[in-house]
């Protein structure tokens, strides 16, 4: 009689079976993108003048943005719906879009909450946040003695 080590979990043979069964379901790519909630992906900058955010949004348009600032809070949210329907048509099924976001960021004292521009232009929302005089690094340039 030979004898066959077995390393690992003795219920290993349920665990393949279960992972078998459910991976295809929960990793088919067309399931999770109906799962995944979509969130615009930004890009935050500063200079010495300002803080800048770059949200890509494409396929929104300006009315479809709200910006607002709460205290230290910046929130930025979209918000789009469409209906594509034709009245000389008997529908048997009608695709409805709805496509929402919203992103907060927390912003520094420095922050002159007068100087705030939004800009959208090519897919991409651009908010330019303005610094306090006081806050501004001036930059010059030391001599060496």
């Amino acid at each position: 009689m030979t004898l066959v080590k077995f390393s690992g979990n003795k219920n290993r043979g349920v665990d393949n079976w279960v992972n078998d069964f459910f991976n295809p379901i929960f990793n088919d790519s067309f399931l999770s993108d109906r799962f995944i909630s979509r969130v615009p992906a930004v890009n935050v900058a500063e200079t010495s003048d300002a803080y800048h955010i770059e949200l890509a949004a494409p396929g929104l348009e300006k009315g479809d943005f709200k910006i607002n600032v709460d205290g230290d809070v910046l929130t930025i949210s979209g918000e789009k719906k469409t209906e594509s329907t034709d009245e000389n048509k008997k529908y048997s099924k009608r695709e409805y879009s709805y496509t929402s976001f919203t992103r907060s960021f927390t912003l520094p004292e420095s922050i002159d909450h007068n100087s705030i521009d939004a800009n959208y232009k090519d897919g991409v929302l651009k908010v330019a946040i303005g610094k306090k005089e006081e806050a501004k690094v001036a930059s010059r340039l030391i001599e060496v003695k």
